[in-house]
């Protein structure tokens, strides 16, 4: 989609066919941002696929919204594959991404932010390495802000994580499931007990614009992962 320019400039959206990329692509858009909208996540796990994108894209922003939806199991259920799919396609994807932003490099004042999840903090026990994959895309964007700041590049990596589960996503809904049943609740009285107050992918996606467009604060540090909930961002 392409809407023109504006002080956002260009964005790149990875993962756009999903609930989340799709709301921020739209979100980036209404905002004024020209977006170019990549959908298949098989592609951004390919160092010569992403180059190619930022190449097209020439992004001002960068927003990595791409994963697999991990099996929802015990541990006892999950074999090696289904255990290791989130590290084999988030992380890549978030690790792939962030080489070939540096490699590129972006231009100075952009930004990528990679889209994470609550549950690499607080532990996600039915979902296999999934926690451990979301936690590092954490730490990732602290690496990849690192090597940026030792070559004096201006760029910056960032991880934004939804503090809570994000209703009406394919994820959200097979993991308000899987624990409500767990817990002898149906999804939708899991997610009534748990979270009250719902953050779903238009919340995240304004999250998004929200950091994108913020000014930063005199000569402190910007926080390489950032929270997001009902009620806006926040530090970590």
């Amino acid at each position: 989609m392409d809407n023109g320019t504006s002080a956002l400039g260009s964005a790149l959206v990875i993962g756009a066919a999903g609930s989340i990329g799709r709301a921020t692509a739209e979100a980036l858009g209404a905002a004024g941002a020209r977006v170019l909208a990549a959908g298949r996540e098989r592609d951004a796990t390919d160092a010569a696929q992403v180059a190619a994108l930022l190449d097209e894209a020439d992004p001002d922003l960068v927003v990595v919204a791409a994963g697999t939806r991990p099996r929802m199991a015990p541990i006892g259920e999950q074999d090696w594959a289904s255990f290791a799919a989130a590290w084999n396609v988030d992380v890549r994807i978030a690790y792939e991404v962030g080489r070939a932003a540096l490699a590129r490099p972006l231009r100075p004042g952009a930004t990528v932010v990679i889209v994470s999840s609550g549950a690499g903090l607080g532990g996600s026990p039915l979902s296999g390495g999934y926690a451990g994959a979301k936690r590092m895309q954490m730490f990732l964007a602290g690496y990849l802000q690192g090597a940026a700041d030792a070559r004096g590049l201006g760029i910056r990596f960032v991880a934004l994580v939804p503090r809570q589960l994000v209703a009406g996503t394919p994820i959200g809904e097979a993991a308000a499931s899987a624990y409500g049943a767990a817990a002898g609740q149906s999804a939708g009285e899991y997610l009534a007990e748990h979270y009250p107050v719902p953050l779903d992918p238009a919340g995240v996606a304004r999250a998004v614009v929200a950091l994108a467009t913020a000014t930063p604060h005199g000569d402190d540090p910007a926080p390489t992962v950032l929270t997001a909930g009902p009620e806006g961002l926040r530090p970590l």
